[in-house]
């Protein structure tokens, strides 16, 4: 059979498809190619009207036809029965007509609306306003100014699910909130800003919607005075910004909370050097660090404390906090936002999150109900604040983390392996370690390079976390100028962790990935 043969055969299959079929096939493409598609044959001529999307992009085809088009196929599709469900439109060189086309959509009942532009938008709220709504989002250029009021009710949305923001600028605070809590049933939001932009919030930043369910924040310029989360219905929180003076949260719900918390602030922090003298490092380089490779494998499961680089002073640390001057207004304060995520099951935690606990919360409350956490780990950051995570978690059966590297200081305690021998017996005297009263059982542990340094920290972990059932660790193998190939540096990484001693039993399982 010749090749013209086969394609005009395998043509003809797929116009001998239900006209049902073909509309979904056109809904996958952007609507100016599925337009284009009419030119085939006469079949193929008004089968546009079938789509269900439609996606709009001035970057695809003449920029100069755009306005034109969008206009013909909106006219087209309110003149038929039209089953579109999805409007998207990205605007990067025309945006004149941009309040012509919401309005459209907005009247003609669609379920979801999707607006991406780059110049400024004003958006007309007298019109912003759909009882068939389920989805929603504005990215860009887009501006709520001083027209935005409630319309009669409230309510904006009535049906709205989803909401998106993506660097969309509110003139006042009264808009955004407004807006928030004009969508009675939204079920997930999401607030995303880069560094350039801003929320145009005078003084704080306020989400309140007692349906919500999921709220993702992330934003990166600095914070204002205050943020209010009133989300009574809340089970999943991922934040990532700044760390402000002032929090008031309802997380009454919470399952999962996943924070990356940063300081404006460049707060000194004592760290050691490698001679074993304390200083306090205030641009954030890291002192002490032995992250040399595995040489000899014996040797190393035969280490002593005297090969430790740590401060011998005096840590009298029974909370968290740096003992910041509470006058400062400037001092950011995250006390009250990890009391309210403190019913959490699942929590996440970035190494400047990390810092942030230590640095900025007054007092630690217990995670009773926390049964995983998970942290990344970071050469600049230290781990001050773990053994007290540790101790206030009773219920923690998985300890997940990011890398074993951390900024060496004298106030990890004993959660890690940078502490003396003189202070390490000292306070195995005084007190359990707080890994032997934990009741973890898995142990996860990813990027794992095998240097001398992360060898003598998971020894320690396996040592002293006496209910471990699994672990899993994750290895990051490099090649060595004198191995042949990766698998011998892999297998020599593997066989150093299968020798270490582990506390909880024979019946512990160790897997790599």
């Amino acid at each position: 059979m010749s090749a013209q043969k086969v394609s005009m055969r395998c043509r003809d299959l797929i116009s001998s498809m239900p006209d049902e079929v073909l509309g979904k096939i056109l809904s996958l493409l952007p609507t100016r190619l599925a337009a284009s598609t009419a030119v085939l044959s006469k079949r193929w001529r008004n089968l546009l009207s079938l789509v269900d999307t439609l996606d709009f992009s001035d970057e695809i085809g003449n920029p100069e036809g755009f306005s034109g088009f969008v206009d013909t196929t909106l006219d087209l599709l309110s003149n038929s029965h039209s089953i579109v469900k999805s409007f998207s439109l990205s605007c990067k060189h025309e945006n004149s007509r941009v309040d012509s086309w919401i309005r459209t959509v907005l009247e003609s009942g669609f379920l979801e609306l999707h607006l991406k532009i780059v110049s400024m938008q004003s958006i007309e709220s007298q019109l912003f306003t759909s009882n068939t709504l389920v989805q929603l989002t504005l990215y860009g250029g887009f501006c709520f100014d001083g027209t935005l009021t409630p319309p009669r009710g409230g309510v904006f949305f009535p049906n709205l699910k989803t909401l998106n923001l993506v660097s969309v600028w509110f003139w006042d605070d009264n808009m955004f909130e407004f807006l928030i809590s004009g969508c009675p049933l939204l079920d997930v939001l999401l607030l995303h800003y880069g560094a350039s932009d801003g929320l145009g919030l005078s003084s704080s930043i306020g989400v309140s919607n007692p349906s919500l369910k999921r709220l993702t924040v992330s934003y990166h310029f600095l914070a204002p005075d205050v943020e209010l989360f009133r989300t009574p219905s809340l089970v999943y929180f991922d934040y990532s910004g700044y760390a402000t003076r002032q929090y008031r949260v309802d997380f009454s719900s919470l399952v999962e909370a996943r924070l990356d918390l940063r300081s404006c602030r460049e707060e000194p922090v004592v760290v050691v050097k490698e001679d074993g003298e304390v200083d306090v490092n205030d641009d954030g380089s890291a002192f002490g660090e032995d992250d040399d490779d595995i040489e000899d494998i014996e040797a190393i499961l035969d280490l002593e404390s005297s090969d430790e680089q740590v401060s011998d002073e005096d840590d009298n640390d029974s909370g968290s906090g740096s003992g910041e001057d509470d006058d400062d207004d400037d001092v950011p304060d995250v006390t009250d936002l990890v009391a309210g995520i403190s019913n959490v099951k699942t929590l996440r935690l970035s190494s400047y999150s990390l810092e942030v606990f230590y640095l900025y919360c007054k007092s630690m409350p217990v995670f009773q109900n926390l049964v995983t956490l998970s942290f990344e780990s970071d050469k600049e950051r230290g781990w001050q604040v773990l053994p007290l995570l540790l101790n206030n978690s009773p219920n923690l059966e998985t300890l997940a983390i990011k890398g074993l590297v951390h900024k060496v200081t004298d106030r990890c305690g004993d959660a890690c392996v940078c502490i003396a021998k003189k202070r390490k017996k000292k306070m195995e005297e005084e007190e359990i370690c707080c890994l032997s009263a934990c009741q973890v059982k898995v142990l996860n542990i990813s990027g794992y390079g095998g240097t001398r340094r992360e060898l003598k920290q998971m020894r320690h972990f396996l040592g002293n976390l006496k209910s471990l059932v699994t672990v899993k660790v994750g290895v990051k193998a490099k090649n060595h100028e004198e191995d042949d190939n990766f698998n011998n540096n892999y297998q020599r990484i593997t066989s150093a962790l299968t020798k270490l001693p582990i506390a909880s039993s024979s019946n512990c399982q160790v897997y790599f990935f």
